[in-house]
């Protein structure tokens, strides 16, 4: 029923699916890419603002990157867990983009270690909840069988800024000083603190506008249609395929979906009285599905590669072509312009065809393309020609990196979807979606930490070529546990008949 309220200003075009989405996406470009702006001025803040040894400076470095590592780690899941208990998701929206002011304005000002520390934390909190919460508004707004193509496209978007970030911070520092890089971080700023305060969400849209359903609420209703609201209605869902089965102008279709459905629900459905902690934090029952597990697992490993490309495209070129920070940027247009391109058409597909085809394909495809990287390095080639070689391999896993930009949290997606709709009620209003995301972030925000240590350590260790051989190895391990789990176990007579 509509409110008798006046509606918001401008409504319609607030709580536009494409207004939201973008909203989102810039949320998580900000996070990103103030993140990475602000890497390379560091070890001048600590060398000039604050007078620390110069051999000193990089463990100083080392432990601020681990505090906003570590605080995004530990705050992710409480966040999911008071966004999903929470009647509007833009509230703590906007709180963790006061937690990324304050920390922007302590970096840009602070005069002590304490306030520098202070400030990483601020910004690790504030990133556990904009990927947490975004997600789950890009849920409840999308629905599941869209969620791969617009996962896919908001990669494409933020991975820019992941990777560019740090380049243009250093470019800016050099060339402005601090008053360049914290502008342009303050700009960014504002234009995501005005969408996040414009976005209404879909649900308080409807309080207003009858023809604005959103997919949270479908699926709440979807599954008390589908599957009832007690385990004695089992039975009547067994005699209901049985009559479908019987009446003239049922198709086979519609046998089987259904079918399909009452397993689900039977696979999913929680038959043993849950514990305290899983009552407060009802996610964790979900964690008895392998598929969620290795899905958790696809998105630390997705993080890890993105941040090896960021960890080790600068310092090669530097050691290989003895290229400047600028043109070392410059590199990393090859390895962003497929992902821009390919990202969305990769998400379509993951909706088109399901999880298990792109996250195989993708990280099987991203072997080849790992152990390529080590061939510039062997000096086939000399002078420009090693260049192109160099980028046209960055290229490469460009395409690899769009392939792999979803399945991860879509997989993770559909398997608490089934559990919400296999438990009626047990979930919650909202349903586990935004503690879903924060288990999410956990794992990629581990990734984006645990990924340039690695990295790092086996260059320094064995070398750039060996170093790009392990990330292969990690990528087929991957597809391998991708092809057994994700998706569900391999229906071997499709195999056949495709093979045949």
């Amino acid at each position: 029923m509509a409110s008798d309220k006046n509606p918001p200003w401008a409504l319609h075009w607030r709580s536009n699916t494409l207004f939201i989405i973008a909203t989102v996406a810039v949320g998580l470009f900000t996070d990103l890419f103030l993140y990475g702006l602000v890497v390379p001025v560091l070890p001048f803040v600590l060398r000039d603002r604050l007078s620390i040894p110069e051999d000193e400076i990089q463990s100083y470095v080392s432990n601020l990157l681990a505090a906003y590592a570590g605080a995004s780690v530990v705050s992710s899941v409480p966040a999911g867990w008071i966004a999903d208990r929470t009647s509007s998701r833009q509230a703590p929206f906007l709180s963790g983009l006061a937690a990324l002011l304050a920390a922007t304005i302590m970096l840009a000002l602070g005069q002590s270690i304490p306030v520098l520390f202070v400030a990483r934390v601020l910004q690790g909190i504030s990133a556990a909840v904009v990927w947490t919460i975004g997600f789950a508004m890009i849920l409840d707004t999308v629905g599941p069988q869209n969620l791969g193509k617009v996962v896919g496209s908001i990669f494409s978007f933020i991975s820019v800024g992941e990777l560019m970030a740090p380049v243009i911070g250093g470019v800016l520092y050099e060339k402005t000083g601090y008053s360049g890089v914290f502008g342009v971080a303050a700009g960014v700023l504002g234009l995501d603190f005005l969408m996040r305060l414009l976005v209404v969400e879909k649900k308080t849209a409807t309080r207003y506008d009858v023809d604005q359903v959103p997919h949270s609420q479908n699926r709440q209703q979807d599954s008390h249609e589908d599957y009832g609201t007690t385990r004695g209605e089992d039975v009547e869902d067994v005699e209901d395929v049985e009559d479908a089965n019987n009446r003239e102008d049922a198709t086979e279709h519609d046998a089987l979906l259904h079918n399909k459905n009452l397993k689900d629900n039977e696979i999913y459905k929680i038959r043993h009285e849950p514990n305290r902690i899983v009552r407060e934090f009802p996610i964790l029952v979900c964690f008895r599905s392998p598929r969620l597990l290795v899905g958790m697992a696809l998105s630390f490993v997705q993080a890890s590669l993105l941040a090896v490309f960021d960890a080790t495209i600068p310092t090669e070129a530097q050691s290989l072509f003895e290229f400047t920070s600028l043109q070392a940027g410059l590199l990393f247009i090859a390895l962003d312009v497929p992902y821009l391109i390919l990202g969305p058409v990769a998400g379509w597909a993951v909706d088109r065809y399901g999880t298990k085809l792109a996250a195989v394909v993708g990280f099987g495809y991203l072997v080849p393309s790992f152990i390529l990287l080590r061939l510039p390095s062997d000096n086939l080639l000399s002078g420009t020609s090693n260049v192109i070689l160099y980028c046209a391999i960055l290229s490469l896993n460009g395409v690899g990196l769009a392939i792999i930009g979803s399945p991860g949290v879509v997989e993770a997606s559909d398997v608490v979807e089934k559990f919400n709709l296999a438990n009626p009620g047990f979930f919650g209003a909202n349903g586990p979606y935004a503690q879903l995301y924060g288990f999410n972030s956990l794992f990629f925000s581990a990734g984006l930490t645990i990924g340039p240590i690695v990295a790092g350590a086996l260059r320094d260790g064995i070398g750039y070529g060996n170093m790009n051989l392990v990330f292969a190895v990690i990528s087929a391990v991957t597809a391998v546990l991708s092809f057994f789990v994700i998706g569900g176990k391999p229906r071997w007579n499709r195999i056949c008949q495709l093979s045949g």
